[in-house]
């Protein structure tokens, strides 16, 4: 799931929200379910227009229910000091972005415990105005089409939103972390033990097991052989494994962000610094940083000065900002980053902080600045080195632990 590449809807809240590319595909596979599976064989007698309305319509209002859920999360998680600045929905649902590990075992699990809780409410809220509207609705077991045939549009929807939000509660409530049960889990574990990795790290295997399980069981599926709970069928059966390789794959890293944070933490940045860079003018054109400085030297971030005053900072990634021919007539002023725009670091900060702000940022290196002065430079790849060095954990060039994902 690329951050870069969500679409931005707005705020609610203060809460940024935001809709991955893949939400495409789950919006597409209920809208075909319903409108061409569910629907028509409850209301034969409807038009295709009025089926497949009512499909994208429950689709829509599915993803609402996943908003709330999220949005339940994030709201309960900012009153317990929690940050968590956005919200994306996605292939597999929601996900609401912590910047850092709750400041409490009781404040992981309110924040936690309110998503399955806000679905459930959606869930018998949604059945409860069904019974409102059209009474208590007698299923005949010998023909169930023909009780849902009577039932119009708006209770057609109530009827399939109230279940498949008591489902996805219930799901949620697996110990499996990091769905938000292993969440819950965790949080009695760290109150239990005192010690947030011990807790971590078992509530991580007990979601790396109900991973396997998930994946395990879709393979079975996919081989035309009946899986007790989930049933049988290849797209089914592919499904759920997909689902067991995300969680699998949110478990592990969920806890090697903890455990690099960890190490991060008493790390100040200055040890990690590059003292040894050179400064350019503002006058300087671009093809002569390019010949003159960022060729010989292998530096790909310059700080900008002018009479010995820090004013800003320029990277190869504002080269392209004037196409080649022109970078004899621009100068360096001129598509520098100024120095109120740029996100900084001071020398009493650490390598834990400066990794979150490469990745909420998007900047591969960041100035460390004291009384308007340039000490030093972190570059993103000095902190993965010194974590491979120092720490063995095998982090990725491109990985970061810049939030943490909470379902």
């Amino acid at each position: 799931m690329g951050e870069r590449t969500a679409l931005r809807l707005g705020r609610v809240a203060g809460i940024e929200i935001r809709v991955d590319w893949s939400l495409l595909i789950i919006f597409s596979l209920i809208s075909l379910s319903l409108g061409a599976g569910l629907f028509p064989a409850w209301h034969p007698d409807w038009s295709a227009l009025l089926i497949w309305a009512t499909a994208i319509t429950a689709a829509v209002l599915f993803f609402g229910s996943v908003l709330l859920h999220e949005l339940s999360h994030a709201v309960v998680g900012r009153a317990n000091g929690i940050p968590i600045p956005r919200i994306t929905l996605f292939m597999f649902g929601g996900m609401a972005h912590m910047e850092k590990e709750p400041p409490s075992w009781r404040a992981e699990l309110y924040m936690a415990a309110i998503g399955p809780i806000t679905s459930l409410v959606l869930g018998f809220l949604f059945l409860g105005l069904a019974k409102i509207v059209v009474g208590p609705v007698e299923i005949d077991p010998d023909n169930p089409q023909e009780s849902f045939a009577a039932l119009g549009p708006a209770v057609s929807l109530l009827i399939w939103l109230g279940p498949i939000n008591i489902i996805l509660g219930l799901f949620n409530l697996v110990p499996g972390f990091p769905l938000d049960g292993g969440r819950i889990l965790r949080a009695a574990l760290w109150g239990a033990t005192g010690d947030l990795l011990t807790a971590t790290r078992r509530a991580s295997a007990v979601g790396q097991g109900f991973a396997w399980i998930l994946m395990a069981s879709g393979f079975l599926m996919i081989l035309g052989l009946r899986v007790p709970i989930f049933g049988a069928g290849f797209i089914n059966g592919l499904w759920i494994a997909l689902i067991g390789w995300f969680l699998n794959n949110a478990a592990v890293v969920s806890y090697r962000q903890l455990l690099v944070h960890q190490w991060l933490e008493d790390v100040p940045v200055i040890r990690l610094m590059h003292t040894r860079f050179e400064p350019v003018s503002p006058q300087l054109s671009l093809q002569e940083l390019v010949d003159d400085h960022v060729m010989p030297s292998g530096q790909r971030a310059f700080p900008v000065e002018e009479r010995g005053r820090f004013i800003g900072m320029i990277c190869l990634r504002d080269l392209p900002k004037r196409p080649r021919d022109a970078w004899r007539t621009t100068t360096v002023g001129d598509i520098m980053t100024p120095r109120h725009e740029l996100v900084t670091l001071t020398p009493e900060q650490d390598a834990a902080a400066a990794l979150d702000l490469f990745g909420k940022r998007d900047v591969n290196q960041l100035p460390v600045l004291k009384d308007g002065q340039v000490l030093g430079l972190v570059r993103r790849e000095d902190i993965l080195k010194w974590l491979s060095l120092h720490a063995g954990l095998p982090v990725t060039e491109g990985g970061r632990p810049a939030s943490r994902p909470l379902g």
